[in-house]
């Protein structure tokens, strides 16, 4: 329904009595009707006097705070009268007081103003395809709001043909507010979101953002990681982290129910295929019969998700929000520094076993490399964007490994290979690489051991066992524990080993040739291009808990 505008004599008087001059003193010209009229206020279009740069300059409606006020104050006694009925588990007074929290706010645009500058710095750095009208701050006042004019066309409705990209980067934009900076744009109606001519995405409108917490933020990539093993029993206890579930509620009746409805939820494909709004329909129909609450913070993300998911399906029938939100939740696990993350992407590549699970591990690199394409998208790697470069390995200085031809000791340039490569073998993929050492450092050692039964064998000594039987033993030892032998653990390991080794090196001579087994000499030669220095403390470790780990391994089966 459109708004009807309120009179333009009206208008002009506020801008003078909220910046202190007439409007002709600070603007050289005014549109002489409102380009656009909403709820609460309505918007001309402008140019400044001083410098001649074009604006738009929004002016607040009459008598809106002091409507509002009385209608908020009716529902919020009516939500009281309602908590005097236990069978009704929906706190209307908390949505009400949380929505009127951001509906004050929203009425002060100088708090308006304020929160696009935050968001405009926040976004800089990372998402330089996403731009923020500039706040006049000294042409902005409680009722009045000066900013930056944006030319450009309703995302929504343009047909130019990168549209979709600037969905990517949509999603991408608001996945770092929710689960990231904290500082979450809780209006993106197709209004507010714009394809500039030079096809970036502008944000407009600032009055109505949500913070959250660190423990809501990082709640949320923690319930993810249980969703994608089905741990519905974490899941119920990220739920009371989350305000969903009050504090000391006995949590057993509940279980049931949400594995129940997850269940659904997951059928079509795992968590990465799960409709968000059709979940969240179905907790909210938990409320009803449970100790289980919508948290005010959380309808307002369900509500802005819609909208934004909403945008996307003009284009892509096909488009499912969580599907696209796994890339960003990867990038997160991989790169964010803090404890709970790290212990979440231990949690997801090893699961409730504790177990090394090389599906999952390429399942998150390759949401990783995902992530990196539409961290491109809308000109992304040529903004010099900070998200688009994490797959990007720099230029190396020279190294040398024994026994092998640097043919790469000279590069100067970027290396472009595999992004989930790249990434690994980076400053920004130190973690991850320690994350990985004890896998690797099983490796080595179970193909080392499998070499040696191959070289015993090409050397016919099919069973060395009689030979070694020959040795006196030295108290419990017995030399023949020193004979190379392959367990069903190796197998596995070997076979884990192999599957990310063809992963990384995909697209490469190795993996045209991994059906004949890893040969690791031509693995070496491959990655040689893109190995960075050899570091002085990762070498030492991986030796160091390699020969510990073959000495335990033999000391264990002499004793046996």
């Amino acid at each position: 329904m459109k708004v009807p505008s309120f009179p333009d004599d009206v208008a002009m008087a506020l801008i003078e009595e909220e910046l202190g001059q007439p409007w002709h003193e600070i603007y050289s010209e005014l549109s002489s009707s409102p380009i656009a009229a909403a709820s609460l206020g309505q918007v001309y279009k402008g140019r400044l006097k001083e410098n001649g740069d074009l604006v738009a300059v929004k002016v607040q409606r009459p008598f809106v705070l002091e409507t509002v006020t009385v209608d908020l104050f009716i529902i919020r006694n009516l939500g009281l009268v309602l908590r005097k009925f236990p069978q009704i588990s929906i706190d209307v007074v908390g949505l009400v007081d949380e929505w009127a929290a951001r509906f004050f706010e929203e009425l002060d645009y100088v708090n308006e103003g304020e929160n696009g500058t935050k968001f405009a710095e926040m976004m800089r750095k990372d998402l330089p395809q996403v731009v923020v009208p500039k706040t006049y701050e000294k042409y902005t006042a409680r009722k009045v709001l000066t900013t930056g004019w944006v030319e450009g066309e309703k995302l929504s409705q343009s047909k130019e043909s990168d549209v979709g990209e600037l969905v990517n980067v949509g999603v991408i934009c608001y996945l770092k507010q929710l689960l990231d900076t904290g500082f979450f744009h809780a209006d993106p109606h197709p209004g507010n979101l714009i394809r500039t001519p030079d096809g970036k995405l502008a944000i407009l409108d600032f009055g109505l953002v949500t913070k959250l917490t660190d423990d809501q933020k990082y709640g949320m990539i923690e319930a993810i990681a249980h969703l994608i093993h089905r741990d519905y029993g974490a899941i119920v206890k990220d739920f009371v982290k989350l305000d969903f579930i009050p504090e000391g509620v006995n949590l057993e009746p509940i279980l049931p129910v949400l594995a129940k409805v997850f269940d659904q939820a997951l059928e079509g494909g795992g968590a990465k295929n799960i409709n968000f709004q059709e979940l969240a329909s179905d907790l909210a129909q938990i409320t009803f019969d449970y100790p289980f609450r919508i948290p005010p913070y959380f309808a307002l993300i369900i509500r802005a998700i819609g909208v934004l998911e909403g945008i996307a399906l003009v284009g892509n029938p096909e488009f499912a929000i969580v599907d696209e939100a796994y890339p960003y939740i990867a990038q997160r696990l991989l790169t964010d520094e803090s404890p709970r993350l790290r212990n979440a992407l231990r949690y997801t590549i090893y699961g409730k076993s504790g177990v090394f699970d090389a599906e999952r591990f390429i399942d998150v690199m390759q949401a990783f490399e995902n992530f990196i394409t539409a961290a491109k998208s809308g000109g992304g790697e040529g903004l010099n964007g900070d998200m688009a470069e994490l797959g990007l390995l720099q230029s190396q200085t020279s190294y040398f490994v024994p026994a092998f031809s640097s043919r790469a000791s000279q590069q100067t340039q970027p290396v472009q290979t595999r992004a989930a490569l790249a990434f690994l073998l980076s400053g920004k993929g130190n973690f991850f690489r320690e994350f990985l050492l004890d896998e690797i450092v099983k490796g080595i050692d179970a193909v080392t051991r499998e070499q040696l039964v191959q070289i015993t064998a090409v050397l016919g000594i099919g069973n060395a066992t009689p030979v070694f039987s020959m040795v006196p033993a030295f108290g419990p030892f017995k030399p023949a524990a020193l004979l190379p032998t392959i367990t069903e653990e190796d197998k596995i390991i070997l076979n884990n080993v192999q599957k990310i080794v063809e992963f990384l090196t995909a697209g490469s001579s190795i993996s045209r040739t991994s059906n004949q087994g890893i040969d690791f000499a031509r693995v070496i030669q491959e990655l040689l291009p893109v190995l960075p220095g050899i570091s002085a403390t990762i070498l030492p470790e991986i030796i160091s808990r390699l020969s510990s780990r073959v000495l335990a391994r033999i000391v264990r089966d002499s004793f046996l």
